[in-house]
């Protein structure tokens, strides 16, 4: 379920600059007290207090909501009210899964003695970027040419709004000190059922370890919302880690709860690594991605735990503002905060007339670019499309700049 606007909505950098003071200190002051920042998703979510910002009954809110939706209808064009909502877009929940992390996997996946090691600690990270979601609020549908831009340590990550129809997100993430690079294009499509809401996210997940010349192609689990009988949301499907390099490959496999909502198997993935040139299985994986994961060699049956959730994905914090003066006009943090806050203080009339403003400026914005028969074109990416290979983003720089928020 996403927030979503009727039209491509592009932005128009100089004229959201016109609303800002051009003296220093005001500059500052506008942009420090417009950026709405809220805390990424953790184990710990459900009692934090940036989470708990649902409207009440929201049960019986999105019963009413899909009282007219047929069942097998697309959502990606279905206009979200701001009560389902959670104060942040798409492009801030996809860097939140790279940038917010309390143990740093990535720059360690250089040290892995030999290919083999090496996919086994892209399992680990792989893994680390499924995080907890809150059932009955979605992330705002970003708009076009909407960014998210955030420093962690050596590590820069940059989103941009790619397209609008369909909603296609990209993200570059580079570490020039240990030479890691990282590119995902990413296109959902939820669909209701009739009891539930199956997002599945299309599109390709790049790593590049340029030290070892090795690139891992991967894809992403899909999000399910289970409506009735039992509310619930859970990641799901099949996750292939390809290295071309290497013929290594990992499979991997989300499993959810029963339709009821009743089990043991909550959050479990099972799965195998394997050479594809022997089809010889090597190791065997499993676990659960909100706890620990495991391995299993074949050879000699030793078990290792590869990842540990509550290592990596608890107490993480919210970016903070930097360098308030080179926030971008696109930030989504800035784009959408007078939104975000008002989700915050659960202040639903101003939120209403927040997402409102939002679409009528954009809309204008969009006209102002018709009458002068511009198009708009990607400021950070290189854009194809095929029936064939569907999309791809290409990041137009080689590596992505430090940027003005930066998280610990």
């Amino acid at each position: 379920m996403h927030s979503e606007f009727h039209k491509s909505i592009p932005f128009d950098r100089p004229s959201l600059i016109k609303a800002a003071p051009t003296h220093s200190a005001a500059h500052s002051f506008i942009y420090a007290t417009k950026i709405v920042l809220t805390k990424p998703f953790t184990l710990e979510s459900q009692s934090d207090s940036d989470a708990n910002y649902k409207a009440p009954n929201i049960l019986q809110r999105i019963l009413s909501l899909f009282k007219n939706v047929h069942p097998g209808s697309d959502l990606s064009c279905y206009k979200l009210p701001p009560v389902f909502n959670m104060p942040k877009s798409q492009l801030q929940c996809y860097a939140e899964s790279v940038y917010s992390t309390a143990s740093d996997l990535l720059s360690k996946l250089n040290t892995g003695k030999t290919p083999l090691d090496r996919l086994i600690s892209v399992v680990a990270w792989s893994i680390s970027t499924t995080r907890p979601a809150t059932f009955g609020v979605a992330p705002y549908n970003s708009i076009l040419g909407e960014t998210h831009h955030v420093s962690k340590g050596n590590l820069n990550v940059l989103l941009e709004q790619v397209s609008h129809h369909p909603p296609v997100s990209a993200l570059h993430a580079t570490d020039e000190k240990e030479n890691i690079e990282m590119i995902w294009c990413h296109f959902p499509v939820p669909k209701f059922t009739g009891t539930s809401v199956e997002g599945k996210v299309h599109g390709k997940r790049i790593l590049k370890l340029h030290n070892h010349g090795e690139t891992y192609e991967m894809n992403s689990p899909h999000l399910f919302i289970r409506i009735l009988p039992v509310p619930g949301i859970d990641w799901v499907g099949n996750v292939s880690i390809r290295c071309p390099e290497t013929g290594l490959v990992a499979e991997l496999s989300y499993i959810t709860q029963s339709f009821f909502g009743f089990g043991g198997n909550r959050r479990l993935i099972k799965g195998k690594i394997f050479d594809s040139l022997s089809m010889k299985i090597l190791y065997k994986i499993d676990g659960h991605w909100d706890s620990t994961v495991t391995v299993k060699d074949t050879t000699n049956a030793k078990v290792t735990v590869i990842y540990d959730a509550k290592e990596v994905i608890s107490g993480l914090q919210a970016p903070i503002v930097k360098d308030p003066e080179s926030v971008w006009p696109t930030e989504s943090a800035l784009v959408w905060s007078e939104l975000s806050q008002a989700i915050l203080s659960k202040d639903w009339e101003k939120a209403i007339e927040a997402k409102k403003n939002v679409e009528e400026r954009q809309r204008e914005l969009l006209r102002e670019k018709e009458l002068k028969g511009e198009t708009w074109v990607p400021k950070h990416f290189i854009v194809s499309h095929s029936k064939e290979e569907g999309w791809d983003c290409s990041p137009i720089q080689r590596w992505v700049p430090d940027a003005p928020m930066v998280t610990l």
